[in-house]
């Protein structure tokens, strides 16, 4: 959430965003419908909830497959200036890999 807030301002001010429950009450981002106290979700909600989750399951693939490089995960040992360019060519040898140059909305 910390790195959003502060990013927030390089984005169009009308980018919405996808989040897990942890960013329910946030502006700007879209989170599943959260249960409501004592009572169930509809079968509409809970239809919904599935589809959100579904795309953002998709999500949570791929910062996995960049996890594996271990650049994300671990220290970075190399000069520190070199780190974006290398997380970049890493997000396109998974966006290769995947056989998606163009990811889908």
């Amino acid at each position: 959430i910390t790195l959003f807030r502060e990013y927030r301002s390089e984005f169009e001010p009308q980018q919405r965003f996808k989040g897990d429950k942890a960013y329910v009450g946030a502006d700007l981002i879209t989170t599943p419908i959260k249960k409501p106290r004592k009572r169930e979700l509809t079968t509409e909600q809970k239809e919904q909830n599935k589809a959100f989750s579904a795309r953002l399951n998709f999500v949570e693939h791929r910062i996995r497959s960049v996890k594996i490089f271990r650049v994300a995960q671990e220290r970075f040992r190399l000069n520190p200036q070199k780190y974006e360019q290398v997380i970049l060519t890493i997000c396109g040898i998974v966006r290769l890999r995947i056989g998606a140059l163009i990811l889908p909305l």
